[in-house]
């Protein structure tokens, strides 16, 4: 793939780049090795006051970042300016917070003394350069995500950010630079995919984290483990979303639409498969249906544009051909489920139902807005269909029941149970999956001592 800006909504070629050479990439990584030395010593106050600078800028620039970010990749403005909204308040969240979260912890006296020690305590310390190999669907949040928490630990970070957000990775860069981080406290590789291989087992790189698909997943696991090295994956996700008698059906039915459509559907939380218990599947489906066939599909750059296009071509077809092979194999599209004429990468909202296991649609990610509809007799059934999938990033239910919502949260396999309510990220939470979605966590403390070496400091009586 080509290191460009291409406009989704109309196919046309912006702005193109060439890709870093292995002179520049030496450079960097010369830069980063460097910077670290020094960076790792600076106090956490020092670091806080870089990143609410960073922050407040991101703030001014807001609707500039969020108009290239929907040129780029498709997502309708107002949702891109969330999304640096967003991340706004995460970087503030993280350089109120870090101190705190990588705080020495002295394990309990008796323990001490047990060990026969005089003193001991537990002290997070930073590991270095880490790569991060981020994707196109959320191309600040993304990245915010890794690079506030790991600048606030000590680390510096190296992105490969997707290639066909070339302008957004470069805007990141740029920020932390003119927040007054030195250059090599976060850079930005412009590198074809081809190139990771070689960064990731360069000695100066110490860990990776990768949100991505499946393939590139098992890809950069598979060098860092040939290397010994840590690494954070965030991968796919086909998020069930359970409906119970006991529910609020129509709130239910509300929230799913935007649960399902969120960034155009291009998201790995956003739910896909709609399990819907018998006795109300009738009601939910009458109302999702509605709700997906009144959504606005058109140019992202207008105000109330509401589905915008796929971030590609490719993505495009691969969406119809899911739809075309269950359609092919018995299933029945409620609504949609034709690609539009004319420019751009569109595809409408879509629900499919009477899908079976089968299907390609029902063992694959629909990235895009469409969805699966099942029905369910009982919430062993639920339970059994949701957790038919090779992933297991998020989940959701709706259910008034206490008892049926402990038992979601004890048999669904997934990184998180969402009850009565639409799955999303927040600082505060650790975010990541189980099975193929990837391991380790992002965001809260358990994200930001994931790149951090865990030392245990010992003192003799």
């Amino acid at each position: 793939m080509p290191i460009a800006t291409v406009n989704p909504a109309n196919g046309e070629t912006l702005k193109t780049y060439q890709a870093m050479g292995e002179e520049e990439i030496e450079r960097r990584l010369q830069l980063a090795e460097a910077t670290f030395r020094t960076w790792r010593t600076t106090s956490f106050a020092e670091r806080a006051r870089l990143l609410n600078r960073a922050a407040d800028l991101l703030d001014e620039g807001q609707q500039d970042i969020a108009r290239v970010m929907t040129t780029e990749m498709g997502k309708p403005v107002k949702q891109a300016r969330a999304e640096a909204a967003k991340c706004a308040k995460a970087m503030r969240w993280y350089a109120e917070r870090a101190e705190s979260l990588l705080a020495d912890e002295e394990p309990a006296e008796y323990d001490v003394k047990d060990s026969g020690g005089s003193r001991a305590l537990v002290r997070y310390r930073p590991l270095g350069p880490v790569l991060a190999v981020m994707p196109w669907n959320f191309p600040l949040w993304q990245v915010i995500r890794f690079a506030a928490p790991a600048l606030m630990a000590g680390n510096v970070g190296l992105l490969k950010h997707a290639s066909n957000v070339p302008q957004t990775a470069l805007f990141l860069e740029d920020l932390f630079h003119q927040a007054g981080y030195t250059e090599g406290c976060f850079q930005t590789l412009l590198v074809g995919s081809g190139a990771i291989d070689d960064i990731l087992r360069d000695e100066r790189v110490k860990a990776a984290t990768l949100t991505g698909s499946e393939p590139a997943g098992r890809a950069v696991a598979s060098t860092a483990g040939d290397m010994v090295k840590k690494t954070v994956l965030e991968l796919g996700g086909s998020d069930p979303y359970i409906v119970m008698p006991s529910a609020d059906v129509d709130r239910a039915a509300e929230i799913a639409v935007t649960a399902r459509v969120q960034n155009n559907g291009q998201s790995c939380i956003a739910a896909k498969r709609f399990i819907v218990h018998t006795d109300v599947y009738e009601r939910f489906a009458e109302r999702f249906v509605a709700g997906m066939k009144a959504l606005k599909v058109g140019d992202p750059l207008e105000e109330d544009t509401e589905v915008g296009p796929l971030s590609s071509e490719q993505g495009q077809a691969d969406l119809e051909e899911l739809v075309d092979d269950a359609r092919r194999s018995g299933a029945s599209v409620l609504c949609g489920g034709q690609r539009p004429d004319g420019p751009g990468w569109y595809y409408p909202p879509t629900v499919v139902a009477d899908v079976t296991r089968e299907m390609r649609i029902h063992r694959e990610e629909t990235f895009g807005p469409v969805a699966t509809l099942y029905r369910a007799a009982d919430l062993d059934e639920a339970v059994l269909i949701a957790n038919d999938s090779a992933f297991g990033l998020s989940s959701n239910v709706w259910t008034r029941d206490e008892a049926e919502i402990d038992r979601f949260v004890r048999d669904l396999e997934a990184g998180g149970v969402f009850v009565n309510g639409m799955t999303a990220s927040h600082p505060a939470f650790p975010f990541g999956g189980v099975k193929r979605s990837g391991y380790g966590r992002e965001l809260s403390g358990h994200g930001i001592r994931e790149f951090c070496n865990i030392t245990t400091v010992w003192h003799g009586a």
